[in-house]
């Protein structure tokens, strides 16, 4: 069933976990995203990223992400990520999405605010809520992490703009690893504690340890994104297929085992925040 952000939000802060975000590319992606949310009865989240929104793949990939979510039996939201601006989060109201992330992490504190403001103003009149970014989660190929998200700032910010969860600098960044993360676990708790409850989302969990991941959950994290280790699931699974002498060569047929295997990592995922069996 389609629902929006807060229907999602309100079920892992009830239950105490983290709803999982999976960044889907495809027809393929999003198959193996919703098979796996079905079969272990979890809330789940669609994304996708802006750059496929400004281009023409946003225009033809949001009817099968809004077809797989109608159709599924569990909560599914579909949700923009990173928007930099009111184009892609227009365009992806447009085209049915029932969350927006408006990312104005890389502005100026007041800036941030503002632009995140008026993102969730205009969304309210369509009962679609928001996420904001405050500290910037950069990639990990950059030189050095920028700041962490402070209590103080995370308080001024979720006040002031009204949006549904926040993002957060605590410690990961986008892309692979090249040593695994350790998450500021007390910082999750402090920002939780100033903003009253707010529902924090943690980016880049790919290649995360689980343990940290698991300490996030229990902190305050009620949204976890995957976006990397869903590539090269699926990638990786291409991959193997095509070494295979005996590979179908329509292609229908040959995607079968790499939606599985985004089936099986999307399960592995939903077990490690906890959202299993937490469909409502």
């Amino acid at each position: 069933m389609l629902v929006n952000l807060k229907t999602v939000l309100s079920l892992a802060e009830a239950g105490g976990f983290a709803v999982p975000a999976f960044n889907v590319y495809n027809m393929e992606t999003v198959m193996g995203a919703v098979r796996a949310a079905e079969e272990l009865r979890a809330p789940v989240i669609l994304q996708v990223y802006p750059r496929l929104m400004k281009e023409e793949t946003g225009y033809y990939l949001s009817p099968v992400i809004l077809a797989a979510a109608k159709r599924a039996t569990v909560p599914v939201c579909f949700h923009l990520d990173h928007g930099p601006s009111e184009l892609e989060t227009t365009r992806s109201i447009r085209y049915g999405a029932t969350g927006i992330m408006l990312d104005g992490s890389t502005l100026p504190f007041e800036e941030n605010i503002a632009l995140t403001k008026r993102v969730v103003d205009t969304c309210a009149y369509l009962d679609v809520q928001v996420e904001g970014e405050l500290g910037h989660v950069g990639m990990t190929s950059d030189k050095e992490m920028d700041e962490f998200t402070t209590p103080e700032d995370a308080k001024i910010f979720f006040e002031r703009t009204g949006v549904a969860c926040l993002a957060v600098a605590v410690g990961t960044a986008h892309g692979r690893y090249k040593k695994p993360p350790k998450l500021d676990v007390d910082r999750i708790r402090a920002i939780r504690e100033a903003t009253g409850g707010a529902a924090l989302v943690l980016h880049g969990g790919s290649g995360v340890p689980d343990e940290e991941i698991k300490r996030g959950v229990a902190a305050g994290i009620r949204k976890m994104n995957f976006a990397t280790d869903i590539c090269y699931a699926f990638l990786d699974s291409c991959l193997e297929e095509l070494q295979k002498p005996d590979r179908p060569v329509a292609v229908d047929s040959f995607m079968k085992r790499p939606i599985e295997a985004v089936k099986e990592f999307c399960m592995t995922r939903i077990k490690l925040v906890g959202a299993d069996g937490k469909a409502k």
